[in-house]
Order: structure tokens, then sequence, then C-alpha cells
């Protein structure tokens, strides 16, 4: 077998992985990309350990830890993306960095937290929630 074959493909593996990493915004589609990269790397471990003839097969064993850590990424993944997702109502990930809170201490989230929605007589969520029980 030769080493090229396996070689090429996990690097265009890699590289649509990569892309996808860097270019979606939706955050299940990120650790898809992710798991594509891994899935590269995973590839390329099991071809050379084939083309190495290594008697203690130590790229496929290394593989099986990758599955391993790739399955609990996913799943721990998948959570932290279902709890932004019930939230926050999207799982868009430049949306993800709302989450930090502001050196004023107001809501990056809340419309009303300005001045200007003081002024107009507009109450802040809180209060909304407040005035209602």
């Amino acid at each position: 077998m030769h080493l090229a074959y396996p070689a090429v493909l996990a690097v265009l593996l890699f590289c649509v992985g990569l892309y996808g990493v860097l270019a979606r915004r939706n955050a299940i589609l990120v650790l898809m990309s992710v798991e594509l990269m891994l899935n590269a790397v995973n590839l390329n471990l099991v071809a050379f350990d084939v083309w190495l003839r290594d008697k203690l097969h130590a790229g496929q064993a290394l593989t099986l830890f990758t599955i391993a850590v790739a399955a609990a990424e996913i799943g721990i993944g998948l959570a932290i993306v279902l709890l932004v997702y019930r939230n926050r109502g999207s799982s868009d990930v430049d949306r993800l960095r709302d989450l930090a809170e502001r050196p004023d201490g107001s809501d990056p989230n809340d419309d009303f937290t300005g001045d200007a929605g003081r002024a107009a007589g507009r109450p802040r969520p809180d209060q909304q929630a407040e005035a209602a029980a």
C-alpha cells in the first residue's frame, strides 16, 4: 500500500474540517468540523502504523484513545450547545461572545439598559417581571 493515498485523504479531510471551524457560525457544524479533523489524524495514525509495520500497533492503540476523547468531546460539546440554544434561541457562535459581562455591569442582551431606554420611560425586563408578579 502506498502511503500517499491515505496521507492525501487525511490532508483533504483536515483542510475541510479546518475550513468548517474557521468559516461556520453554527456551533453544531463547528463540532462536526472538529470531528473531521480528529478523523484525519486517526487516518494518519493507522496508515503510518501499517506502513511502519509496528509490532505493538501503537498507532492503532492511540487511535482508540483519540476516538474515546472525541466521543467525550462531542457529548460535552452537544450538551453545551443545547444549553446555549435553550437559553439564547440560537446556536450562532458569534453571538456567544455576548456571554461576557460588560465593564459597566450592564447586560449585553438587554436592549433597555442604556440611558436612552430609561429616558424613554421603558422599564428593564427584570422590572417588567417584578411588576407582573
